[in-house]
């Protein structure tokens, strides 16, 4: 996720909290750029799991192993 987008998020949160709000069309913007957000922090998270190792004592490594995904939310 770039800067600017970032950056935008930060400006939607602050307008969000002032007595005038946000309109509609920023309010879907706000929660489009949330969305992706949380999807690269969720890639991100995976990818670093991916390549996480355990050593044993014994000095054996081996990866993660991946588990169930977990169950969505019912809407």
């Amino acid at each position: 996720m770039t800067q600017e987008k970032i950056a935008r998020i930060n400006e939607l949160a602050r307008k969000s909290k002032t007595p005038e709000g946000l309109t509609p069309a920023e309010k879907a913007e706000q929660q489009t750029l949330r969305q992706e957000y949380l999807e690269e922090v969720r890639r991100s998270f995976r990818d670093q799991l991916d390549h996480t190792v355990i050593q044993e004592p014994d000095g054996t490594r081996h990866r993660l192993a991946r588990g169930p995904k977990p169950k969505q939310p019912k809407s």
